[in-house]
This record gives C-alpha cells, structure tokens and sequence, in this order.
C-alpha cells in the first residue's frame, strides 16, 4: 500500500497522477496541495510526458477542502484569517500550475466533485466522467459561498447556470456537467481505460504544437480580439519554423505517414 498523496504512475506518454487519501474523500487539504504541485512540477520537467490524466482513488474524485483542517485554525490568534488567506492562495496557485503545465491535463472524474473538487475539474484543460458523476459547488449549504471555485467555474459554464450552483448549492450530475461544458465527454464503460484512449489521441499529436499551443490558448484567452489575432499570427509563425511542423506538413501533401523527432 503507497501512503504517498499523490501517485504516480507512466503508461507510454501519459502521466497518471491520483490523489490518494480515500479515507477523507481525496480532500485538498494542506498537504494533498504540497504533494500535488511537487508532482506537476516533476511532470512539466519530464520531456517524455505529453499528456496528464488526474483521478483521484477510491469512491470520489475529490469531496474539496478539508473542512476539520480549516475549522482547526480559528485556535490562531487571529482566529484562522492568516491560515485561510495562505489555504486558498495555495490551492489557487496549483490551479494556476496546472495551466501553466506544458502537457494538457484530463481530470478523470466519477462519484463527487464538489466545491475545490468542482474547481479542479473546472481547471484541467479537459475533463471525462463517469456517468452519474456528480458536480457541486455547494459550501453556501454550510454558510461558506465557493468563491474561489466560482473563478474557475464561471469561466467554464454560462454565468446564469454557474451562479444557480453557486447560490442553491444544488449537483448537476455528469450528462448536464456535458452539455453545460464543465466536461468534455460522459462514459459508461471503463472509466480508465476511456480517459487513457482520451489521452493517448492527444499524445499522438506533435509534442511541440500542442506544447505552443497549449500555452496559447490561455494567453489568448485573456485579450481583445484584434490583439489576440496579432499575438496567435506570431505564434503559428514559430510553429511553422519548427522543422517537425515541415515535416508533418510535407507528408501530409505527400500522403505519407510523418517521420517526427519525437519532440
């Protein structure tokens, strides 16, 4: 039995990180949040990885904070401001680590996610759920409005919809999850196995365009449309200087399979 946090395990290109503490519904608590940015960050430097799937063991995906470990730091002196204030900006910056990460990360979901677990699938780049999964942000049922998962969650559904959830506390389950755009795909198969064919299609693909335009896409994301064109013309021009990008191209006019470096 492996007491680490996280778990990592290597399938070809693909890298399985799974959080690991069942027993308190995979909560991101102080420590889960350490061990999860130590392993993005091994991963981001691991050139053989193209692709990230996150899952979480046992029953759930993930069940958000841990509540006992918050409610513990109100004995500080300032009641627990300081420690909160450091929890969220913690968790906000794994949020922001797995964006910034290289490879594209899938958030493999099945049983809850809810509030920061809600947040986390909101914040992979891609998401695949087992059907009947359910999705929350319901801490307004216990007084504390998610805001900091409303930050990744407005940003992925239709306002409207994102501030029914975060007001009424209320689970959307998998299907609604899908059409709302929370996630990518539902299977009612294998849960693995579809999110590692998921992956392994997308690790197929350059290394280096999807590297370039992973990074891309969320700088884009953040300016107006004239800049945004003007900056993404810069960047498909250094993707086209690339010499695998050549090749690809060459092959396909010449209906032949590309010869990649493998980058």
């Amino acid at each position: 039995m492996n007491d680490a946090l996280v778990l990592r395990s290597d399938d070809g290109p693909v890298a399985r990180l799974t959080l690991n503490n069942p027993a308190k519904l995979n909560a991101l608590s102080d420590a889960m949040l350490a061990a999860l940015h130590t392993a993005l960050d091994a991963v981001a430097e691991d050139d053989a990885i193209r692709v990230v799937i996150l899952n979480g063991a046992g029953k759930v995906f993930c069940a958000g904070h841990d509540l006992k470990e918050m409610q513990a730091a109100r004995q500080a002196d300032d009641g627990g401001k300081s420690a909160w204030v450091d929890l969220f900006t913690r968790c906000s910056a794994v949020m922001a680590r797995i964006q910034s990460l290289p490879q594209p990360v899938i958030a493999q979901a099945h049983g809850i996610a809810t509030a920061a677990g809600c947040q986390l699938v909101a914040t992979c780049d891609l998401a695949i759920a087992a059907e009947g999964t359910k999705f929350g942000v319901n801490g307004v049922n216990i007084g504390l409005f998610c805001s900091t998962p409303m930050v990744a969650l407005s940003r992925n559904i239709p306002r409207k919809q994102a501030f029914e959830m975060l007001t009424t506390g209320e689970f959307i389950e998998a299907q609604r999850a899908q059409e709302l755009g929370l996630i990518n795909r539902v299977t009612s198969g294998d849960l693995d196995a579809d999110a590692m064919a998921f992956a392994q299609t997308i690790a197929a693909k350059l290394g280096m365009a999807v590297r370039i335009g992973k990074q891309a896409f969320y700088e884009q994301a953040q300016m107006s449309v004239a800049d945004a064109y003007a900056f993404t013309a810069e960047v498909m021009a250094v993707n086209m200087s690339d010499g695998d990008t050549d090749e690809g191209i060459t092959a396909f006019l010449e209906k032949r399979v590309p010869s990649w470096s493998n980058t």
